[in-house]
């Protein structure tokens, strides 16, 4: 159908459409709200069709490792709402249900919490063939843990001391370890709990915790610049992305996670180089979060 130009109406104050009398005005700003509804729906669309290559080669991906007998871990650490769960979600749309497992596991029992502070994520690791994809990991013990207070102090030193021989052992015994780390804006991450509480669908999302995210950004900083130093090294280092822009974020994990092994029969036709002004290593960050300190008396992300 032919759009009406505005400029060829004589602007009435009122119209008729179908039995309904409306205003000019309203009508006028409900048809440029769905101009615009569907340019976003387009947009998500394109951006969603633009992924399916990257999850056909994540399929091979995880066909080599079933094949091969070989063991995955991806962990996605990250603040709240920086978009774990929507990344694990667009990598694992595709795949065999048999080979993979995401993980996330909810506060310990009782009796969890008197054993060693890393079985219960023994007992999730991957057997040959699998992949699992933990949303939040041992890590809560680095971040979350500390700045609610859910550990003491002697316990938050102690996982420091262990976690690197922990990750350090599983790679050593043939697992390959993925650590992605979701870094999200204050002012983002501000906006997207403003549209979880507006959302009804959204809603469950938004936990007491959440709503305290932002009054302890600095803590949750100074928390993720100690995780870096201490369990960054060479055989298990720490990925950051930006994820202000979800569809980049998506898009560079996949990059990452599919860089971690070399299948068979990979695309050379599609892009595998991870955007740099999106990825980047845990050491550059720990330089980046240094440099910030200096200049401002703290870090500023």
């Amino acid at each position: 159908m032919k759009e009406i130009e505005l400029t060829e109406l004589q602007n009435p104050e009122y119209v008729l459409v179908g039995h309904k009398k409306m205003k000019f005005e309203e009508l006028i700003n409900d048809y440029t709200k769905l101009k615009q509804t569907q340019k976003k729906a387009v947009k998500k669309y394109l951006q969603e069709q633009s992924l399916k290559p990257y999850q056909a080669e994540l399929i091979k991906m995880q066909e080599y490792l079933e094949n091969n007998n070989k063991r995955m871990i991806v962990l996605f650490e990250g603040r709240d709402a920086a978009g774990k769960g929507g990344t694990i979600r667009r990598v694992t749309r595709y795949m065999n249900e048999k080979h993979y497992r995401v993980v996330a596991l909810g506060k310990p029992s009782d009796v969890q919490r008197t054993q060693w502070y890393f079985q219960r994520y023994v007992e999730q690791l991957p057997r040959g063939g699998e992949i699992v994809l933990f949303d939040r990991s041992w890590y809560n013990r680095a971040m979350v843990e500390p700045v609610f207070g859910f550990c003491s102090e002697e316990e938050y030193e102690n996982f420091k001391k262990d976690v690197v021989d922990f990750e350090k052992s599983l790679v050593r015994n043939g697992t390959i370890l993925v650590k992605i780390y979701l870094s999200i804006s204050k002012e983002e991450q501000a906006k997207r709990f403003a549209k979880r509480q507006r959302d009804p669908l959204r809603q469950w999302k938004l936990s007491e915790i959440d709503l305290q995210a932002q009054d302890k950004w600095d803590d949750f900083t100074n928390m993720k610049y100690e995780m870096l130093k201490t369990s960054h090294t060479v055989y298990a280092p720490w990925t950051v992305i930006r994820s202000d822009d979800k569809f980049k974020a998506r898009l560079n994990a996949m990059k990452v996670i599919l860089n971690a092994v070399d299948y068979d029969d990979r695309n050379n036709d599609l892009d595998f180089v991870p955007d740099e002004s999106i990825v980047v290593s845990g050491a550059r960050e720990i330089e980046l979060m240094e440099v910030q300190r200096i200049k401002s008396g703290k870090f500023t992300d």
